[in-house]
């Protein structure tokens, strides 16, 4: 049965900021260039109004938001489903069975909704019942039409009924000797079932005509016997349905019962799936219920969308993913944990929680952005990134460096934002220039919008630290915006819960930051900037949250612990 390949993503962390989202992009097309045709670009989270204004000005669509990157039923069930009709007789449910080599079929309805499971033991079931009541048994409850269809015979006398309802009918084998036949139609005539009764014989004529003389059901001839035309005419005339059939009587007598319909004994209280639910959940949910298949469906419209068996779970196959601009699951997308991480590129410190089943490629280097690191691996390769990607990639040494201004900027940032200006077509000030002259966050954004453009999270012994950041030309919108940000800081921290929130709010024309903080009030007490009250802080010539802020608020928090 066939399945969907699953996704590669190339994704950066929570909250993108431009670099993660540039990363990202220039990454998978360098995959793609390389071998990796079904990498692609994803994001975890909305994008700041200067990454769109990259984004619109390079020609890059925006990359794919992807929330959860568990792999879900809908992405690992088996679509090419062998399955049956409620309405199919147990023959033809057997040999779609038998060919397709499968035990175990979801049942549907006329509207394709998923009514049941038909396990193949059940159609055993149809033919000899569990308590042995088959083996005796002569009423079975099937359709003229079906069981004309399982014995393959020719219908010769009155019509078969237009629409295929099942009757209970009583089937008499016409096997012993005339007399003893025809004492038992008497009976029937008697107890007034006549009109039920389904006379299997071969070539006997006399029984033959004392059957549709007396109005049975449906006379049906074995062995490729025929009927005198005129029993044929008297039977139109008293209604009785004539069947022709080539297989002998015992034959003939086994596949009466394999017309019945499999919606006598397939399962109805099953469990489905929804196509969205997530393997890791399913397989705690599904753990302990007794059931072979799983039909997978639409969570809308509930319409049949593939199958799952239980030893599915056993391995899944999981999403693979590429990391950039992070190597912390705290700060990657949910569901990292369960999906295969295939390679990390990053800049900064190592949080080293990510582990993975396999060796992976992993690279980590002190510069000032991703960007540098993901444009240098074309260069490496005597390959071109496309200009749209090359001023994507630009955008992200430019934002993170400040544009080389950062005390994080690195020569090599210097030589490959020189590199990818000229392929890219873009003068690197001016370019700078526009993109942070795109609208203040501060001024128009609110206050979750700000605290989520860019935030990061990280743990240092035992301590749990948020640090957002918004970079802005001037600070003159701080003061009107301070009361209600430092509220949304303090109901994050308690919330989520932090030991230690800030919000940087960072000029960066005049390399000078504004803190505030929120959390446990002794490593509040302990951060080491100029206070200007309670919550909040100066901080000139602090623009780098890597490699001034962070290191900073970290040492403040251990003492503040202690």
């Amino acid at each position: 049965m066939a399945t969907h390949p699953l996704p590669f993503y190339v994704i950066g962390h929570l909250n993108p900021d431009t670099d993660a989202i540039a990363s990202a992009i220039g990454h998978a097309a360098y995959l793609q260039a390389t071998g990796e045709p079904d990498a692609t670009a994803a994001r975890c989270g909305a994008l700041a109004p200067r990454t769109e204004w990259v984004l619109a000005r390079a020609g890059i669509e925006t990359p794919p938001l992807v929330t959860d990157v568990r792999a879900t039923a809908g992405m690992i069930c088996r679509r090419d489903v062998i399955q049956t009709n409620e309405g199919d007789s147990f023959m033809a449910a057997y040999k779609r069975m038998l060919a397709s080599g499968v035990r175990c079929v979801p049942v549907m309805d006329p509207r394709g909704q998923v009514v049941g499971i038909l396990r193949y033991l059940d159609l055993l079931e149809l033919l000899v019942p569990g308590d042995g009541s088959g083996l005796a048994a002569r009423t079975v409850q099937a359709s003229l039409g079906k069981i004309a269809e399982t014995v393959q015979a020719e219908s010769v006398g009155a019509p078969l009924p237009d629409v295929p309802e099942e009757e209970d009918v009583i089937v008499l084998v016409g096997a012993s000797s005339q007399a003893t036949v025809i004492r038992r139609l008497e009976n029937a005539i008697k107890e007034g079932n006549i009109g039920r009764y389904l006379v299997v014989t071969g070539d006997r004529p006399v029984i033959h005509r004392y059957a549709i003389e007396h109005g049975a059901r449906a006379l049906l001839v074995t062995g490729g016997n025929g009927v005198e035309p005129a029993l044929r005419e008297l039977a139109r005339d008293r209604g009785v349905v004539i069947l022709l059939c080539a297989q002998d009587t015992a034959t003939c007598t086994t596949l009466i019962r394999c017309s019945r319909t499999v919606h006598h004994v397939m399962e109805t209280g099953f469990e489905t799936i929804s196509a969205n639910e997530p393997i890791p959940q399913l397989k705690k949910r599904l753990a302990t219920i007794d059931q072979d298949l799983f039909p997978v469906v639409d969570p809308v419209s509930k319409d049949l969308i593939g199958v799952l068996t239980k030893s599915d779970f056993v391995d899944p196959p999981r999403m693979r993913l590429a990391l950039v601009d992070h190597n912390e699951f705290s700060q990657a997308v949910q569901g990292v944990e369960d999906a295969q991480v295939v390679e990390v590129i990053d800049h900064h410190r190592l949080g080293g929680d990510i582990v993975s089943r396999e060796p992976i490629r992993y690279l980590n280097e002190p510069v000032g952005s991703t960007s540098t690191l993901v444009a240098r691996k074309f260069h490496h390769r005597g390959l071109e990134p496309e200009r749209g990607v090359a001023m994507c990639l630009c955008a992200g040494i430019i934002s993170d460096t400040l544009c080389l201004r950062s005390p994080t900027t690195t020569g090599l940032d210097k030589d490959i934002l020189a590199w990818l200006s000229g392929l890219a077509g873009i003068d690197p000030d001016t370019f700078t220039s526009e993109f942070f002259a795109v609208g203040s966050l501060l001024a128009t954004g609110t206050p979750a919008e700000i605290l989520n453009a860019d935030r990061k999270e990280f743990e240092e012994g035992g301590i749990r630290i948020t640090i957002a950041q918004v970079e802005e030309l001037g600070l003159g919108a701080f003061a009107a915006r301070r009361a209600d940000l430092q509220g949304a800081l303090e109901v994050l921290a308690r919330d989520t819960p932090y030991d230690l929130a800030v919000l940087a709010v960072t000029d960066i024309a005049a390399h000078h930051s504004y803190l505030l903080a929120a959390g446990n009030p002794r490593l509040v007490d302990a951060i080491p900037f100029p206070r200007v009250d309670g919550t909040h802080f100066d901080a000139p010539g602090i623009v780098s949250r890597k490699k001034q802020l962070f290191p900073a608020l970290c040492r403040a928090a251990l003492q503040g612990q202690v």
